[in-house]
C-alpha cells in the first residue's frame, strides 16, 4: 500500500511560480516511475510530466515543457513539479500517481491507467 499526499498548491498571478511537492509512504519509493497529472473544472484529467525511478529520464506534455521541471528525492521519498512562467490556464488541481509499469524511453508515459496510486490532489489557481 502506498500513499501519496500533494502540497504546495495555492492562488498565484499570470508569470509567477509554485512549487508542488509529493511525499509518499513505503520504503520501496525508488523503485518505481512518478507522475504528476492535473484536472481542471469539466476537463479530463490530462498528462503533466513523468520521472524514471532514478530520476534519469523525464517526461513531459507539450503543454508543460519549457516551464515545468519534474523532479525527485528518493532519499525523502518527494517528488516535485517546479512551476514558473504559470498561465490561466494551468488553473487545476494537480495529482501526482505512482506508476505501476516500468518506465521505458519507448514507454507512453501519460496513460493514467498505468498509474495504481493518486493523491487526494492539491488545487492551483492562476488569477489574470
Amino acid at each position: 500500500q502506498v500513499q501519496l499526499v500533494e502540497s504546495g498548491g495555492g492562488l498565484v498571478q499570470a508569470g509567477g511560480s509554485l512549487r508542488l511537492s509529493c511525499t509518499a509512504s513505503g520504503r520501496t519509493f525508488s523503485s518505481y516511475a512518478m507522475g504528476w497529472f492535473r484536472q481542471a473544472p469539466g476537463k479530463e484529467r490530462e498528462f503533466v510530466a513523468a520521472i524514471s525511478w532514478s530520476g534519469g529520464s523525464r517526461y513531459y506534455a507539450d503543454a508543460a515543457k519549457g516551464r515545468f521541471t519534474i523532479s525527485r528525492d528518493n532519499a525523502k521519498n518527494t517528488v516535485y513539479l517546479q512551476m514558473n512562467s504559470l498561465k490561466p490556464e494551468d488553473t487545476a488541481v494537480y495529482y501526482c500517481a505512482k506508476r505501476s509499469t516500468y518506465l521505458s524511453g519507448t514507454s507512453y508515459p501519460g496513460r493514467p491507467n498505468d498509474y495504481d496510486y493518486w493523491g487526494q490532489g492539491t488545487q492551483v489557481t492562476v488569477s489574470s
